[in-house]
């Protein structure tokens, strides 16, 4: 049996050891029950009661994963209805980096196979064919408006130092609809012309689309017939405009030629050259409509009023006459009704300068068009101080002033529209916003009376041509004689117009239609004038708009009566209770002293007869198919042809 010392020391140590070896089995139990509670925690909150997370964590926590493309940095342009009229969309440049192309003449040969229409010795030489590496350009464009298909035919061949650059693509889906309107971009995508140029800024840093007055398809109508007649009649130029007569809105505007809008480029100044806008031109006997209407407005012309029209009117050694004579005394309706120019400067020299001229000048015709598009023109028109009896005549029937198409169309709303103008805009009005706030410039009498007699005409005159079955149409001709860069007459040369309203018991819209220099066939009967030439046209744009713009055309009896409550006599005798101007009784108190000139006559002294500033040369009159040099106004209408050239009446219409 073996004895065992246990020291002092000794059972110090192991009951150190004994209180250890407690306290770790106490910790053991301890751990083991917080990881127990821990799981038990874990398991009600994931498996008995979870607790999901809230949509918004989930939305944060998804990845962001878009196929649709970023948005474009030149905005739309859409019509009044949402069609797409410019759009930019991805496209692609390719350039390289010459120093890292290892044989220049073979990557040029490969470039040229993929690229149709390319040239491969300026290609390589572009490369650097012939020049030590470390003397080449870093960096040339090869071709910047490659298309998908050769972008994919150049990265197929996996040429060292070949790179594409992403750009944008303004593309114009219908090519030249609209075209002078759109204008056109560079290959920077920075507007050169039209709405692309006048808001550039604009589409460059707003991406809602800029949404246009126009209506698609009544643009393309309007261009179709004013197309067919410019073939029919072999003419050089043209124009046609829609505009809405209570918002001033350009529903449609075409000029002719016109050009790719995708090629702009490419287009001749011929094609660029917007003639609506830009063009200044003589408008002819469209623009009795503001003498006759100026003349109602003044309160000393009424509609049943008589002029001698039994006689050519002299001014020195020229003559103003009428396309067919009469000899006999006309009234209003009748001077409309065969465009009369020796009635309507009867007119104006009863009213005088003064009148005539401050007519103009609220009617927007003495400055530049506002529109919004680059640089409209200012007119052309002769100074206040030579503005002499000549002068006075010559205007009311619209020679010897020159303004553009789209100016004409606007001073021509008001006739029809109870007597507010307002600014021609290309801009579509919101008709739940705020509408466009006009400007009175004639009496709403007086708009209701120019609708009778500009129905006259269509129905009795020389607009007959511009009849639509089913609609009551008035308007009015023009036909003007070119003058050529010599300052003399072109002979057997023409513009014709034709400026229509409708419906005339409510009018809403202005159709008008410019033909340059047509040439007659057998349905003009030889003839040149408005009434042949643009008349049809005018019809066969109604008839087509009309259902389109919501304006139904009338049946039977109705039609009838909106025909007889929307005309007045040609030969109208004069109301109970008034008087009337008429032989025995030529000149209404208040007369200016032109019209006693014109008469032979010495003004009274109560009578002012506006002369010439002192040293400044009376401008004559003008006689038809006379070989004269042309002294009034010199208006640069185009750069057609090769030559400036303007335009003055003819006389009354035919047909």
């Amino acid at each position: 049996m073996e004895t065992v010392r246990v020291t002092g020391p000794d059972l110090i140590r192991r009951g150190a050891i004994e209180r250890a070896r407690g306290r770790m089995v106490i910790a053991a139990f301890l751990f083991i029950g917080l990881y127990s509670l821990v799981a038990l925690k874990l398991i009600w909150a994931t498996v008995v009661n979870p607790i999901h997370p809230s949509p918004a964590q989930i939305a944060a926590l998804t990845p962001k994963l878009s196929v649709a493309l970023p948005p474009p940095d030149r905005a739309d342009i859409v019509d009044r209805n949402g069609t797409i009229l410019a759009v930019s969309l991805p496209g692609a440049s390719l350039y390289a980096d010459p120093k890292q192309v290892p044989d220049p003449q073979a990557a040029a040969a490969m470039l040229t196979n993929a690229l149709p229409g390319s040239n491969e010795a300026w290609l390589a030489h572009a490369l650097g064919a012939g020049v030590p590496r470390e003397k080449r350009k870093e960096f040339v464009y090869l071709d910047r408006r490659l298309t998908p298909q050769e972008e994919l035919a150049v990265n197929s061949l996996g040429i060292p130092g070949i790179y594409f650059e992403n750009r944008e693509e303004r593309h114009y889906p219908d090519g030249d609809l609209a075209a002078h309107i759109l204008g056109g971009v560079n290959i920077d995508s920075t507007g050169l012309a039209g709405v692309e140029k006048y808001f550039n800024k604009r589409l460059e840093t707003d991406p809602q689309s800029l949404q246009l007055s126009i209506d698609a398809g009544i643009q393309s109508i309007v261009h179709d017939e004013l197309a067919a007649a410019v073939k029919e009649f072999q003419a050089p130029g043209a124009c046609a405009i829609v505009m809405n007569v209570h918002t001033g809105e350009v529903m449609a505007m075409a000029s002719l030629p016109d050009y790719d809008v995708n090629d702009y480029r490419s287009a001749t100044s011929n094609q660029q050259f917007n003639r609506c806008v830009s063009g200044l031109y003589e408008p002819g006997s469209v623009f009795k409509l503001q003498t006759v209407a100026m003349g109602l407005d003044s309160g000393m012309i009424h509609w049943w009023d008589y002029f001698d029209t039994t006689h050519p009117l002299k001014v020195g050694r020229f003559r103003i006459t009428d396309f067919e004579p009469v000899h006999s005394w006309m009234a209003v309706p009748e001077i409309l009704n065969v465009s009369s120019n020796i009635g309507a400067s009867r007119i104006a020299t009863i009213l005088g300068p003064k009148i005539e001229q401050a007519w103009y000048q609220k009617q927007g015709l003495f400055a530049p068009l506002d529109v919004q598009l680059p640089g409209p023109p200012m007119p052309l028109f002769p100074s206040p101080s030579n503005w002499g009896l000549a002068t006075t005549m010559t205007v009311s029937f619209g020679a010897g002033i020159a303004i553009s198409p789209l100016q004409l169309v606007t001073a021509t709303a008001p006739v029809v529209n109870g007597g507010i103008r307002y600014d021609a805009t290309l801009l579509k009005v919101d008709p739940d916003g705020p509408q466009p706030q006009g400007v009175r410039v004639m009496k709403q009498s007086t708009s209701d009376t120019m609708r009778k007699l500009m129905t006259n005409v269509v129905l009795f005159g020389t607009g007959k041509n511009a009849a639509v079955p089913g609609y009551v149409v008035g308007g009015k001709t023009g036909t003007a004689q070119v003058v050529g860069p010599n300052g003399r007459y072109l002979k057997h040369t023409n513009n014709a117009s034709f400026m229509a309203a409708f419906p005339m018991q409510d009018p809403q819209y202005i159709v008008y239609v410019l033909v340059m220099q047509p040439k007659p066939d057998k349905t003009t009967f030889g003839f040149t004038t408005g009434g042949f030439i643009a008349a049809p046209t005018v019809s066969r744009i109604i008839a087509r708009i009309g259902p389109m713009l919501g304006v139904m055309p009338s049946t039977g009896d109705q039609l009838a009566q909106l025909d007889a409550s929307l005309t007045v006599p040609l030969s109208p005798t004069t109301p109970p209770g008034q008087s009337a101007l008429g032989p025995g009784n030529p000149l209404p108190p208040g007369a200016n002293g032109f019209a006693y000139l014109l008469m032979g006559k010495k003004p009274p002294a109560s009578a002012s007869a506006a002369q010439p500033a002192k040293g400044a040369k009376a401008e004559p009159a003008v006689s038809r198919g006379a070989s004269t040099r042309h002294d009034g106004v010199m208006a640069p209408v185009s750069p057609m042809m090769g030559s400036h050239m303007t335009a003055r009446d003819t006389g009354n219409e035919q047909g």
